[in-house]
């Protein structure tokens, strides 16, 4: 389908962006890659008046390491973030995203901004304990921890007036990763996707994180999950016992490709798979 009439500007400066936003109102829409608005977009689900395009403003974009932080600009593509190893269980999820036309275009902060719950990068940041930080008119600039960001299905902390600039990702050193995600195709979204990372000492589980995609309105962390493996052996059986609490306290949307139910199947699935693969007793798939 064809959009319906929206202006178009891309300023150069933060500054004129958000006398752009001003001026637009309500009805005026950031524009980062793209990949996630203009869909909507040509399906008549968002009619926004003014597209404001952040591609000519400097600086943010890039990936730079501070403190034991990444620091990555939110208008970093996908496809960058992919390529850039270091970046561990970031990289790893950014490289299953979609298509490599789509990873070339699609940005991190687009993506955290929009909220779907089963875009891949979510999860990857609630897990990894990122940080956003978001600036205003006037110079005012605030950070929002991952897990305070994604409220409810499409809906984020990022307030009216708002530019994601960066995104600081802990380098989390020492701690092994994994992710496991299910999809028709590869280019598909995840039905379910988990992502996990562990901190181990002497064979034991010393700290655990697990992510959960597309299993409620908004990215979740598998908190049994984490409680039960937490202080264990990290061999396959006690990995598979935790695993097994993957589903509680979700609420998967059924859809045409698959139930609730089934989806909680796939999150146990999913989760006892990333928790190998990052525990080091399982490659990655």
């Amino acid at each position: 389908m064809i959009p319906a009439e929206f202006d178009y500007t891309a300023p150069d400066t933060l500054d004129a962006v958000f006398a752009a936003l001003a001026d637009g109102g309500e009805d005026a829409k950031l524009l980062a890659g793209g990949h996630s608005l203009l869909p909507l977009m040509k399906l008549r689900l968002a009619f926004p008046s003014l597209l404001v395009d952040l591609r000519r403003v400097p600086g943010l974009s890039g990936v730079t390491r501070s403190n034991g932080d990444f620091r990555i600009g939110a208008m970093t593509p996908h496809a960058v973030l992919e390529h850039t190893g270091e970046l561990g269980l970031v990289a790893r999820v950014a490289g299953t995203i979609a298509d490599p036309q789509v990873r070339h275009r699609g940005t991190i902060g687009g993506s955290l901004a929009h909220g779907d719950p089963a875009s891949d990068l979510p999860a990857a940041m609630l897990v990894t304990e990122a940080r956003m930080t978001l600036r205003s008119a006037g110079g005012a600039e605030r950070t929002v921890a991952a897990d305070d960001l994604f409220v409810d299905y499409l809906t984020t902390a990022v307030g009216e007036g708002e530019v994601m600039t960066e995104v600081a990702v802990p380098a989390l050193d020492g701690w092994g990763f994994g992710y496991a995600k299910f999809n028709r195709r590869a280019e598909d979204w995840a039905m379910v996707a988990a992502c996990a990372v562990v901190q181990a000492q002497d064979g034991v589980c010393r700290d655990v994180r697990v992510g959960l995609t597309n299993m409620a309105s908004r990215p979740l962390r598998a908190e049994a999950v984490e409680d039960a493996l937490r202080g264990q052996p990290l061999e396959a059986d006690a990995i598979a016992r935790a695993a097994e609490l993957a589903a509680e306290g979700t609420d998967p949307p059924g859809d045409l490709n698959a139930t609730p139910d089934y989806k909680r199947h796939l999150a146990r699935v999913m989760t006892r798979r990333a928790l190998a693969e990052a525990a080091g007793t399982e490659p990655g798939r």
